[in-house]
């Protein structure tokens, strides 16, 4: 089963005049308490096998408890100002294009986790920043876990903060074949708004 690209049309939402620019610091990130993947790998091989990102592009995914993918879309990043608060309008907007929120929990259960496929080396940028800032406020409003930030670059992949990566997959590098990157996902339960969501975004 392979998740729908899902282009988005937020992506050049400028944010108010007076609102300055979100970003997280490295520290502040590690400081944040984001959960560790136990097979970080696994998640960035699948990702890439089913979304094949060139530079430019991010991927947003939600993952369950057993880090099995539940959801993901894939878009493309317009050149826009390193700013937290834009790029969690993005974000907020693909989680709700493809799976329905956790609000109603009183602790999320689901974890989002963004891949983002860039030019440049690896380590932590001003614009990292901003996708940090974005992704966790946008987890917040959308009932979910916070999870990994992982870049995608010519040098391979990095979960920033943690200190772990590979050299493959990387943004020049050919998918692996679904089948050998990570099992396909569970389908949908039947019935009900939430498995029509999943439903619609999935082929």
């Amino acid at each position: 089963m392979t998740f729908g690209f899902a282009s988005s049309s937020t992506a050049s939402l400028s944010p108010p005049a007076a609102s300055a620019n979100r970003v997280l610091e490295p520290a502040e990130w590690a400081a944040a308490g984001i959960p560790l993947l136990r097979n970080p790998r696994e998640v960035v091989s699948g990702l890439h096998a089913r979304h094949h990102p060139k530079p430019a592009t991010a991927i947003v995914a939600v993952l369950d408890p057993d880090e099995r993918l539940r959801a993901s879309a894939s878009f493309a990043a317009r050149p826009a100002p390193a700013d937290g608060w834009m790029l969690r309008n993005v974000l907020l907007s693909q989680l709700r294009r493809v799976i329905p929120h956790d609000l109603r929990r009183r602790t999320p259960v689901r974890t989002a986790v963004l891949l983002y496929c860039r030019e440049g080396e690896g380590r932590w940028t001003e614009e990292d920043g901003a996708w940090m800032w974005g992704l966790r406020d946008a987890c917040t409003l959308h009932g979910l876990r916070c999870g990994a930030y992982i870049t995608l670059t010519g040098e391979g992949w990095r979960v920033l903060s943690e200190g772990r990566g590979g050299r493959r997959p990387n943004a020049r590098s050919a998918p692996e074949p679904l089948a050998l990157s990570t099992a396909p996902p569970p389908p949908p339960r039947a019935g009900g708004a939430s498995s029509e969501v999943l439903r619609a975004t999935a082929r």
